[in-house]
């Protein structure tokens, strides 16, 4: 299974790309995180349904020092798990 996460509130500047890696890739799920433009955190993530729900009730939860506004999911076509490795951040430097 694959979703795409939209996560909005105070994500950014607060260390939130590295709460998703690390506790996407505990979960053993494949996939990216990054900052979107205006303001919100973007995940692809691939992997079992219960893993991916889990995640999603952990980015609701959100980190230390974030604030979570909303979660929003979409299932995207298995196809969109082709090229996806290990759990990473994307635009980190």
């Amino acid at each position: 299974m694959v979703c795409h996460f939209l996560v909005k509130g105070r994500v950014q500047g607060v260390g939130f790309r590295w709460f998703v890696n690390r506790e996407a890739s505990a979960l053993g799920l494949r996939g990216w995180v990054r900052n979107t433009e205006d303001g919100h955190v973007e995940a692809v993530a691939a992997g079992e349904q219960e893993d991916l729900a889990e995640l999603r009730r952990r980015l609701g939860h959100g980190s230390r020092g974030s604030r979570v506004d909303s979660v929003m999911e979409h299932e995207l076509t298995e196809s969109e798990a082709d090229g996806l490795g290990p759990f990473q951040i994307e635009g980190a430097w």
